[in-house]
Parts: C-alpha cells; sequence; structure tokens
C-alpha cells in the first residue's frame, strides 16, 4: 500500500535545518519540504524568497507536506537563518578557490547526525536555482558538500 502511514509516530525529533537561499518558484520550495517529508525532516528556512510567504504554489507543490510548511521560517539575510546554528554545510557542484572541507554525502550526515545527537543546531544550505551559492556565502560556513550531480544541469554562474 503506497501513501503516508499516518499512524506512524509523527514527533520532530531533532534534525539539522534546511535552508534556501533565495528561493524562486514556490514549487520548488514544495518540493524541498516534500522531499524533506520524506526523510523526517522538518525545519525549513528560507531566506528572502522571491514570491514571497506563504506561497500558494508551494502548498500545492508539497504534496501533504504541511507539517513542514506550517513551521517554514523566513528571513532577510543568511546571518539571521543561521544564527542559531553551529555547524552550517554549504552544498555546491562547482570547485572553490577556497581553503574548505569538502565532504560527500554519507561524511556530511554522518557528522549532522553525530552534532546533532550531541545536542547541537545544524543545518544545510542550498543556493539559488539559477546560480547557487556565492562564494562569499560559502566561506562563513564550516564545510562544503557535494552532491553527486550532472554537471551539465548544475548551477552554475
Amino acid at each position: 500500500m503506497a501513501g503516508t502511514d499516518k499512524s506512524q509516530d509523527q514527533t520532530f525529533r531533532p534534525s539539522p535545518a534546511i535552508i534556501l537561499c533565495e528561493p524562486q518558484l514556490g514549487e520548488n520550495i514544495g518540493a524541498a519540504a516534500r522531499a524533506m517529508a520524506n526523510f523526517g525532516l522538518w525545519d525549513l528556512r528560507l531566506v528572502n524568497p522571491r514570491d514571497g510567504w506563504p506561497n500558494v504554489h508551494a502548498e500545492r507543490a508539497a504534496s501533504r507536506a504541511d507539517h513542514v510548511l506550517e513551521k517554514v521560517q523566513v528571513f532577510h539575510t543568511l546571518a539571521d537563518a543561521i544564527a542559531d546554528l553551529q555547524l552550517v554545510y554549504a552544498t555546491t557542484a562547482r570547485s572553490r578557490d577556497m581553503q574548505k572541507d569538502v565532504l560527500g554525502p554519507m561524511a556530511a550526515t554522518t557528522n549532522l547526525a553525530s552534532h546533532i545527537g550531541a545536542g547541537g543546531k545544524a543545518g544545510v544550505l542550498f543556493g539559488r536555482e539559477r546560480w547557487g551559492l556565492y562564494n562569499d556565502e560559502i566561506a562563513v560556513e564550516d564545510a562544503i558538500v557535494t552532491f553527486p550531480v550532472e554537471a551539465a544541469f548544475a548551477s552554475s554562474k
């Protein structure tokens, strides 16, 4: 049987925050919320969403991830969005000319789980749909996480 099992415990366990920097489309926010719900994540933070918040397109695309959308926090600056986090990983598909640890998804999730398990707060920062994150945004984060993506379709600038 497919679908959400409403009999399962829906307690919000500690998990990393997912930070979307200047998301453009409500549909992308909703898709992110749905993916988060699939993996038990619930702390979604938006930095300057282009089309404002709340967004009906996000609600439609979230497909029953309402519990994630109901908890969305909106921030004017990236610094405000990550102020309460002690560990933040920035995602990028491009090589950067900076002295920064680069982790794969397995190492990053292991580190995040250990940090959160010890009582810390952590997050994963995703960039803009069109061009990702700026170097100065990545520079202030703890490390870079790279995900295996199709190089021809990665954000570029």
